[in-house]
C-alpha cells in the first residue's frame, strides 16, 4: 500500500479553503453592502461571547495553515500583522497565506512525517512528529474556525451554502 504524502492531505486543503472563503468574504461584502450592514460589526460578531470574533476565526484558518506548511518543510512562514479591518483585508491575508502554500513544493513537506517539531504556546513547549502537526492539530484547528467563521455568516443571514463552504 502507498504512503500517504503528508503534502496532499494538507496544502491542496488549505488552498481549497482558504479560497473557498475569500469567495465567501465576496459574498457577504455583496450582500453587507445591499442590506447596509458595517463590515466592522460582522468582523467583531461571535457565536457566544466567549468565542473569537469573524476577524479571529479568520485570522486562525490562516495561522493553522501557514503553520502546518512552515514547520513541516522549514520554510519561514510570512509575517501576518492581525490588523485587518474589513473584507478586503481579510483577503489579502488568505492570499498571503495560499501564495506561501503554493510557494512550498510538496518534496520540502512529505518524508517529514517523524520530524521532530516543537512549537511554543501559552500552555508551554509541545513537541510532536510533523504528521501529529498536521493530523492532529492544524486540520483539525483549521476546519474548526473555518466551520465557525461561515457558521458567523450564516447566523447573521449571509445566505451560503455547503457549496460556498467548500469551494
Amino acid at each position: 500500500m502507498p504512503a500517504v504524502s503528508l503534502y496532499k492531505v494538507s496544502a491542496p486543503i488549505f488552498v481549497q479553503h482558504l479560497e473557498a472563503m475569500s469567495n465567501v468574504l465576496d459574498k457577504a461584502g455583496a450582500i453587507a453592502e445591499q442590506r447596509k450592514l458595517n463590515q466592522e460589526d460582522i468582523l467583531n460578531m461571535r457565536m457566544y461571547p466567549d468565542m473569537f470574533p469573524f476577524v479571529r476565526q479568520i485570522r486562525q484558518m490562516t495561522n493553522h495553515a501557514v503553520q502546518a506548511i512552515a514547520n513541516t518543510s522549514g520554510a519561514t512562514p510570512p509575517t501576518m500583522a492581525d490588523t485587518e479591518k474589513n473584507f478586503a483585508d481579510l483577503k489579502a491575508r488568505i492570499k498571503t497565506a495560499v501564495d506561501f502554500i503554493r510557494s512550498v513544493k510538496a518534496a520540502d513537506v512529505d518524508g517529514k512525517e517523524d520530524k521532530e517539531i516543537t512549537l511554543k504556546t501559552a500552555a508551554g513547549e509541545q513537541k510532536m512528529s510533523g504528521q501529529a502537526l498536521v493530523l492532529n492539530r492544524c486540520l483539525p484547528n483549521f476546519y474548526f474556525h473555518a466551520t465557525t467563521a461561515y457558521d458567523i455568516l450564516r447566523q447573521m443571514g449571509i445566505e451560503l451554502g455547503k457549496r460556498d463552504f467548500m469551494g
